[in-house]
């Protein structure tokens, strides 16, 4: 078991890993992009990437606090699902209402896998083997997709 410190200073030291490893890849729009803390330009809508001591998550957050529009930031996302689908080559899980742990409630489309601990350095390359390809497929969607939210910002 790691005290508070250790896990917080293990976290910092994958998520510099993972920025560094994917440093040298451009976006989809040949830009230098930090993946890590990636920028969709728009408020309220973030592409994340988490990992803990039992999973590792990559997801869309639509967190608009007026449920309206972030309604309508998810039916953006919906009318687009065939060419996201596409793109990601896998089925991802869209939650209409997301509730994270303070009860907060989002919109979230997101892929995980379990059994895996961003604690154990022996993880880390399937860790980087999960974010990479779909974070990178993400970036290419967006790359496509952004147009269509500009009436968000």
């Amino acid at each position: 078991m790691y005290s508070r410190e250790e896990a917080k200073k293990l976290k910092e030291n994958f998520w510099t890993a993972f920025g560094q490893y994917m440093s040298v890849m451009p976006s989809a729009d040949n830009e230098k992009v930090n993946w890590v803390n990636y920028k969709t330009g728009i408020k309220h809508l973030y592409f994340r990437m988490d990992a803990t001591n039992k999973s590792a998550n990559i997801f869309i957050e639509i967190s608009h606090p007026d449920e309206s529009i972030r309604q309508l930031m998810l039916s953006q996302f919906i009318e687009m699902k065939t060419i996201f689908d596409d793109m990601m080559q896998e089925e991802w899980v869209w939650d209409k209402d997301y509730y994270d742990e303070s009860g907060k409630v989002t919109s979230r489309i997101s892929c995980s896998i379990s059994k895996i601990s961003v604690f154990n350095k022996q993880y880390w390359p399937e860790l980087i083997s999960f974010f990479k390809p779909r974070i990178i497929a993400l970036d290419e969607f967006w790359s496509l997709a952004k147009y269509s939210f500009d009436i968000f910002k």
